[in-house]
Protein backbone atom coordinates (compact mmCIF):
# COMPACT_ATOMS: atom_id res chain seq x y z
CA UNK A 1 0.00 0.00 0.00
CA UNK A 2 3.18 1.94 0.28
CA UNK A 3 5.41 2.47 -1.82
CA UNK A 4 9.38 3.16 -1.14
CA UNK A 5 8.82 6.60 -3.05
CA UNK A 6 6.06 7.60 -1.23
CA UNK A 7 7.70 6.62 2.40
CA UNK A 8 10.86 8.57 1.54
CA UNK A 9 8.91 11.65 1.25
CA UNK A 10 7.27 11.22 4.51
CA UNK A 11 8.67 14.11 6.85
CA UNK A 12 9.04 13.04 10.91
CA UNK A 13 5.54 13.81 11.23
CA UNK A 14 4.27 11.76 8.80
CA UNK A 15 6.69 8.64 9.60
CA UNK A 16 4.75 8.83 13.04
CA UNK A 17 1.83 7.85 11.59
CA UNK A 18 2.86 5.63 9.05
CA UNK A 19 4.33 3.80 11.27
CA UNK A 20 1.44 3.82 14.22
CA UNK A 21 -0.83 2.64 10.95
CA UNK A 22 1.79 -0.46 10.60
CA UNK A 23 1.31 -1.37 14.10
CA UNK A 24 -2.14 -0.97 14.30
CA UNK A 25 -3.71 -1.42 10.60
CA UNK A 26 -7.00 -3.00 11.96
CA UNK A 27 -7.74 -0.46 14.43
CA UNK A 28 -6.88 2.78 12.05
CA UNK A 29 -9.54 1.24 9.46
CA UNK A 30 -12.58 2.25 12.00
CA UNK A 31 -11.14 5.17 13.27
CA UNK A 32 -12.37 8.89 13.00
CA UNK A 33 -9.16 11.29 12.02
CA UNK A 34 -9.40 13.05 15.18
CA UNK A 35 -8.94 9.35 16.64
CA UNK A 36 -5.83 8.88 14.72
CA UNK A 37 -4.52 12.75 15.33
CA UNK A 38 -4.96 12.29 19.24
CA UNK A 39 -3.09 8.84 19.10
CA UNK A 40 -0.18 10.00 16.91
CA UNK A 41 -0.25 13.28 18.74
CA UNK A 42 -0.36 15.17 15.28
CA UNK A 43 -3.08 17.78 13.79
CA UNK A 44 -5.58 16.74 11.40
CA UNK A 45 -4.49 18.80 9.03
CA UNK A 46 -0.85 16.49 9.15
CA UNK A 47 -2.83 13.33 8.74
CA UNK A 48 -5.01 14.66 5.75
CA UNK A 49 -1.40 15.63 4.29
CA UNK A 50 -0.33 12.40 5.00
CA UNK A 51 -3.53 10.91 3.12
CA UNK A 52 -2.67 13.43 -0.13
CA UNK A 53 0.68 11.92 -0.20
CA UNK A 54 -0.35 8.26 -0.60
CA UNK A 55 -2.84 9.20 -3.61
CA UNK A 56 -6.23 9.72 -1.10
CA UNK A 57 -8.26 12.57 -1.17
CA UNK A 58 -9.07 12.44 2.68
CA UNK A 59 -9.13 10.02 5.31
CA UNK A 60 -12.29 8.57 4.79
CA UNK A 61 -10.83 7.56 1.48
CA UNK A 62 -7.97 6.22 2.89
CA UNK A 63 -9.84 3.99 5.19
CA UNK A 64 -11.49 2.36 2.57
CA UNK A 65 -7.97 1.57 0.55
CA UNK A 66 -6.92 0.48 4.15
CA UNK A 67 -9.19 -2.12 4.52
CA UNK A 68 -9.37 -3.40 0.52
CA UNK A 69 -5.71 -3.93 1.46
CA UNK A 70 -6.15 -6.23 4.67
CA UNK A 71 -9.25 -7.87 2.96
CA UNK A 72 -6.58 -8.66 0.27
CA UNK A 73 -4.01 -9.38 2.69
CA UNK A 74 -5.77 -12.00 4.48
CA UNK A 75 -4.53 -16.09 4.60
CA UNK A 76 -5.76 -17.69 1.39
CA UNK A 77 -7.30 -21.54 2.79
CA UNK A 78 -4.58 -23.41 1.80
CA UNK A 79 -5.44 -27.11 -0.04
CA UNK A 80 -4.62 -30.23 1.94
CA UNK A 81 -1.57 -32.33 0.54
CA UNK A 82 -3.93 -35.22 -0.12
CA UNK A 83 -6.45 -32.96 -2.42
CA UNK A 84 -3.12 -31.90 -4.44
CA UNK A 85 -1.75 -35.35 -5.04
CA UNK A 86 -4.98 -36.87 -6.00
CA UNK A 87 -5.88 -33.78 -8.63
CA UNK A 88 -2.23 -35.18 -9.65
CA UNK A 89 -3.16 -38.37 -10.17
CA UNK A 90 -6.38 -38.35 -11.73
CA UNK A 91 -5.02 -35.96 -14.55
CA UNK A 92 -1.93 -37.99 -14.87
CA UNK A 93 -3.44 -41.49 -15.63
CA UNK A 94 -5.98 -39.93 -17.47
CA UNK A 95 -3.24 -38.76 -20.47
CA UNK A 96 -0.51 -39.99 -21.60
CA UNK A 97 2.27 -38.91 -18.98
CA UNK A 98 3.27 -41.93 -19.08
CA UNK A 99 4.38 -42.62 -22.24
CA UNK A 100 6.55 -39.16 -22.45
CA UNK A 101 8.42 -40.10 -19.34
CA UNK A 102 9.41 -43.57 -21.23
CA UNK A 103 9.78 -41.05 -24.22
CA UNK A 104 12.22 -38.35 -21.86
CA UNK A 105 13.70 -41.64 -20.26
CA UNK A 106 15.17 -42.94 -23.72
CA UNK A 107 16.33 -39.39 -25.09
CA UNK A 108 18.55 -39.52 -21.64
CA UNK A 109 19.61 -43.15 -22.06
CA UNK A 110 21.38 -41.77 -25.33
CA UNK A 111 22.73 -38.81 -24.09
CA UNK A 112 26.43 -38.96 -22.85
CA UNK A 113 25.62 -35.75 -20.04
CA UNK A 114 22.66 -35.00 -18.52
CA UNK A 115 22.32 -31.25 -16.92
CA UNK A 116 19.41 -30.49 -14.44
CA UNK A 117 18.37 -26.60 -14.34
CA UNK A 118 16.10 -24.53 -12.12
CA UNK A 119 15.71 -22.17 -9.11
CA UNK A 120 13.82 -22.06 -5.51
CA UNK A 121 12.12 -24.91 -5.15
CA UNK A 122 12.32 -26.31 -8.86
CA UNK A 123 16.02 -26.06 -8.27
CA UNK A 124 16.17 -27.57 -5.11
CA UNK A 125 14.36 -30.30 -7.23
CA UNK A 126 16.78 -30.22 -9.84
CA UNK A 127 19.54 -30.88 -7.64
CA UNK A 128 17.55 -33.79 -5.74
CA UNK A 129 17.27 -35.17 -9.27
CA UNK A 130 20.78 -34.67 -10.64
CA UNK A 131 21.37 -37.25 -7.88
CA UNK A 132 18.64 -39.45 -8.02
CA UNK A 133 19.70 -39.93 -11.74
CA UNK A 134 23.43 -40.37 -10.45
CA UNK A 135 22.08 -42.83 -7.87
CA UNK A 136 20.26 -45.20 -10.65
CA UNK A 137 23.79 -45.14 -13.17
CA UNK A 138 23.15 -41.69 -14.97
CA UNK A 139 26.08 -39.65 -14.09
CA UNK A 140 24.21 -35.92 -14.03
CA UNK A 141 25.07 -32.33 -12.59
CA UNK A 142 22.79 -29.50 -11.43
CA UNK A 143 23.71 -26.29 -12.77
CA UNK A 144 22.51 -23.47 -10.65
CA UNK A 145 24.59 -20.28 -11.86
CA UNK A 146 24.16 -19.22 -14.81
CA UNK A 147 27.58 -17.87 -15.30
CA UNK A 148 29.06 -21.22 -14.35
CA UNK A 149 31.36 -22.39 -17.25
CA UNK A 150 29.98 -25.48 -19.52
CA UNK A 151 33.06 -27.46 -20.73
CA UNK A 152 32.06 -27.82 -24.71
CA UNK A 153 32.74 -31.30 -24.04
CA UNK A 154 30.02 -31.74 -21.81
CA UNK A 155 27.34 -29.82 -24.00
CA UNK A 156 27.97 -32.10 -26.91
CA UNK A 157 25.60 -35.11 -27.05
CA UNK A 158 23.94 -33.43 -23.79
CA UNK A 159 20.31 -33.88 -22.28
CA UNK A 160 18.87 -30.74 -20.00
CA UNK A 161 16.46 -30.91 -17.53
CA UNK A 162 14.92 -28.00 -16.91
CA UNK A 163 12.10 -27.82 -13.88
CA UNK A 164 9.65 -24.45 -13.38
CA UNK A 165 6.73 -24.91 -11.91
CA UNK A 166 5.34 -21.55 -13.96
CA UNK A 167 7.61 -22.42 -17.71
CA UNK A 168 8.40 -18.29 -17.46
CA UNK A 169 11.23 -18.06 -15.09
CA UNK A 170 13.47 -15.68 -16.90
CA UNK A 171 16.51 -17.06 -15.44
CA UNK A 172 15.87 -20.86 -16.75
CA UNK A 173 14.58 -19.62 -19.69
CA UNK A 174 17.71 -18.00 -20.31
CA UNK A 175 19.84 -21.37 -19.82
CA UNK A 176 17.24 -22.94 -21.74
CA UNK A 177 17.97 -21.28 -24.84
CA UNK A 178 21.24 -20.82 -23.93
CA UNK A 179 22.30 -24.32 -24.02
CA UNK A 180 19.47 -25.50 -26.60
CA UNK A 181 21.28 -22.99 -29.14
CA UNK A 182 24.42 -25.06 -27.97
CA UNK A 183 23.05 -28.61 -29.82
CA UNK A 184 21.75 -29.68 -26.21
CA UNK A 185 18.44 -31.81 -26.39
CA UNK A 186 15.98 -29.99 -24.02
CA UNK A 187 13.34 -32.11 -21.29
CA UNK A 188 10.91 -29.79 -19.58
CA UNK A 189 9.04 -30.49 -16.07
CA UNK A 190 6.61 -28.05 -15.66
CA UNK A 191 3.17 -27.20 -14.71
CA UNK A 192 1.33 -26.81 -17.89
CA UNK A 193 2.81 -27.48 -21.46
CA UNK A 194 1.67 -24.03 -22.99
CA UNK A 195 4.35 -22.26 -20.93
CA UNK A 196 7.65 -20.86 -22.90
CA UNK A 197 10.20 -23.58 -21.25
CA UNK A 198 7.36 -26.04 -22.26
CA UNK A 199 7.24 -25.24 -26.14
CA UNK A 200 10.91 -24.80 -26.60
CA UNK A 201 11.02 -28.25 -25.02
CA UNK A 202 12.01 -31.25 -26.95
CA UNK A 203 9.90 -33.75 -24.64
CA UNK A 204 7.23 -31.82 -22.39
CA UNK A 205 6.14 -33.22 -19.09
CA UNK A 206 3.46 -31.31 -17.57
CA UNK A 207 1.75 -32.12 -14.19
CA UNK A 208 -1.21 -29.94 -14.01
CA UNK A 209 -2.36 -29.15 -10.30
CA UNK A 210 -3.48 -25.70 -9.40
CA UNK A 211 -1.28 -23.30 -8.19
CA UNK A 212 -1.51 -22.02 -4.61
CA UNK A 213 0.56 -18.81 -3.35
CA UNK A 214 0.83 -17.85 0.12
CA UNK A 215 1.83 -14.28 0.83
CA UNK A 216 2.76 -13.87 -2.38
CA UNK A 217 5.20 -16.86 -1.92
CA UNK A 218 4.62 -20.29 -4.70
CA UNK A 219 3.48 -22.89 -2.35
CA UNK A 220 1.92 -24.91 -5.30
CA UNK A 221 2.92 -28.48 -4.41
CA UNK A 222 6.14 -30.67 -6.11
CA UNK A 223 5.01 -34.48 -5.30
CA UNK A 224 4.18 -34.40 -8.88
CA UNK A 225 7.52 -33.44 -10.10
CA UNK A 226 9.23 -36.03 -7.42
CA UNK A 227 7.20 -38.36 -9.04
CA UNK A 228 8.00 -37.69 -12.68
CA UNK A 229 12.03 -37.73 -11.95
CA UNK A 230 11.87 -41.12 -9.90
CA UNK A 231 9.88 -42.53 -12.95
CA UNK A 232 12.01 -40.99 -15.33
CA UNK A 233 14.91 -42.06 -13.34
CA UNK A 234 13.41 -45.79 -12.92
CA UNK A 235 12.06 -46.20 -16.61
CA UNK A 236 15.52 -45.19 -18.04
CA UNK A 237 17.72 -47.63 -15.07
CA UNK A 238 15.56 -50.49 -16.87
CA UNK A 239 16.55 -49.22 -20.81
CA UNK A 240 20.32 -48.99 -19.72
CA UNK A 241 20.05 -52.97 -17.95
Amino acid sequence: MFSSEVIASFNELEMSIYNYICQHAEKVAYMRIRELADETHVSTATILRFCRKVDCDGFSEFKVKLKMHLEKEKKAPIKSSQHAIAEFFERAFRGDLEERISEAAALVADAENVIFIGIGSSGILAEYGARYFSALGKLSMYIKDFSYPIHSKLRQNSVTIALSVSGETHFTITQVNQLKQEGSKIISITNNKFSTIAKVADVNLSYYVSEEFFEKANITTQVPVVYILEAMARELYKLQG
